[in-house]
């Protein structure tokens, strides 16, 4: 396995040359004149006096149509996130950025501001600005478990809003990388190119050395990664090692209920099933075969002891950072809350269960985009002004070249992740339903030990309630 090289330098050469042709007589030669004819070549008529191109020709010919740029007179517009969006010169990716902001603002007499908001004042921000008609920026960054109660709530312009068919955003594949349709109309958009990202199950390569476990990668390409095979290595994992009755290292550790979603979506289902055939609307996915499947697997990773709950709490979210004690051979982990461990670590997606397919590896919650909401003024202009600013080149070697290779030693890491992870979500929509009750499902099961099946059962009436009643205020 190559372990990749520290610095990675790109040399980029840009020659311009210019050729000049000019007649017989001395005048300029349009640039779309051929390079020799019989009335401006002396040797070519066998005269000896020639006149030169007409200047009003050649004017005509050269004179440029100028651009209606509309001029917006140091109008601020606003981008907000939940981190802070400000291009940076930190690389040749980022130095472009800032370049093509600093032109971008010259030519429209704007001002770029980015708004920065912690992640759980955000959506409270967002619906009272939106509410109030002054949305706290023109161009917004949302989750689509969020978007969704926003478009029912008429919070959000569609695309074709303000956009035209020759739009960049329709003609080229931002679109198709935008996320998925919500209610039978695009709304979101990204800004330049789409990243490598998305989840999978990273597992602490230093300890699997310790302990002599088969490294997964090797297994992912023979074929040979399972849900048995990852059950089986999580028992190897768990040991005792200095005999005092507690365990020293342990197999697996993750928050329980984004385990399901991703162990769920990797068997072929969904928490919400999307509409098919002549259905009409969204359904509960609890009482799916798929998911009981999937979440039958989850309680046995628990129950087999192979999972560490650092907090005595099976369902609590601060099991997602238990990893970092550096004593887990496996994890579930996205790849914002890698930067900061101090062990060697790998990469390889969810294990396909028995309904699934190897397309569709992890439920994505946490998908987001760029959107417009509804109160903005000039949207249609404002997303051409957005559409310039990250009409940048790609200068990487491959999207998000210089955020991976900070966060994964090993070149297969990467490979794995562009290959075989990215693309491979599907979006999970659940929580985008405010009293859908997959957390208390999850919970009875790994708390109360119900049967999966009955625990299904019992919620599903209150699930199925929760996506007809928000899907009621889009009528």
């Amino acid at each position: 396995m190559r372990k990749m090289k520290a610095l990675l330098s790109l040399l980029m050469v840009f020659t311009f040359i210019f050729l000049a042709a000019c007649s017989g007589g001395g005048a300029d030669t349009p640039a779309d004149a051929p390079e020799t004819t019989p009335e401006t070549n002396t040797e070519a008529s066998g005269g000896n006096d020639t006149e030169p191109a007409a200047e009003t020709d050649t004017e005509n010919t050269e004179e440029a149509v100028a651009e209606d740029v509309p001029d917006l007179g140091g109008r601020v517009i606003k981008l907000s996130a939940w981190w802070d969006l400000t291009p940076t010169d930190t690389d040749a990716q980022g130095k472009a950025l800032v370049e093509q902001l600093k032109k971008t603002e010259e030519k429209y007499n704007v001002k770029f501001e980015f708004v920065n908001i912690p992640y759980e004042e955000y959506m409270e921000k967002f619906t009272a600005s939106v509410l109030a008609g002054e949305p706290l920026a023109d161009i917004t960054y949302l989750e689509y478990k969020a978007v969704l109660p926003a478009i029912q709530k008429g919070q959000l312009h569609k695309i074709s809003e303000f956009t035209t068919p020759e739009s960049s955003i329709n003609t080229d594949q931002r679109l198709a990388n935008a996320g998925p349709a919500l209610l039978g109309e695009q709304y979101g958009f990204y800004g330049g190119m789409p990243s490598n990202g998305g989840v999978g199950i990273h597992y602490n390569r230093d300890l699997f050395e310790e302990l002599g476990l088969p490294d997964l990668q090797e297994l992912y390409d023979k074929g040979e990664w399972t849900w048995d095979k990852m059950l089986e290595i999580a028992k190897q994992a768990t040991k005792d090692t200095n005999n005092d009755g507690k365990m020293d290292t342990w197999g697996f550790s993750g928050w329980s209920a984004q385990v399901g979603r991703n162990l769920i979506v990797a068997n072929g289902g969904n928490t919400v099933l999307d509409p098919a055939g002549d259905e009409t609307k969204a359904t509960e996915g609890l009482t799916d075969p798929r998911t009981i499947e999937a979440i039958e697997y989850l309680a046995s990773l628990y129950n087999n002891n192979v999972v560490k709950v650092k907090s005595g709490d099976k369902t609590l979210w601060e099991e997602t950072d238990t990893f970092k004690d550096g004593d887990i051979a496996m994890f579930h982990a996205a790849q914002w809350q890698i930067g900061d461990i101090n062990f060697e670590i790998g990469v390889v997606p969810y294990p396909i269960g028995p309904q699934g397919n190897p397309e569709v590896t992890y439920g994505d919650t946490a998908l987001n985009a760029y959107f417009i909401p509804k109160g903005v003024k000039d949207p249609a202009l404002v997303y051409q002004i957005f559409e310039e600013l990250y009409d940048v080149p790609q200068l990487e070697e491959y999207p998000s070249q210089n955020y991976l290779e900070s966060l994964y030693s090993y070149e297969d890491d990467i490979r794995i992740i562009r290959e075989n992870i990215t693309g491979t979500g599907l979006v999970s929509l659940d929580e985008a339903y405010p009293e859908y009750p997959y957390y208390s499902f999850v919970a009875d099961v790994l708390v109360e030990n119900a049967s999966v099946a009955s625990a299904a059962e019992k919620y599903k009436q209150q699930a199925q309630a929760s996506i007809d009643k928000l899907e009621a205020q889009n009528k």
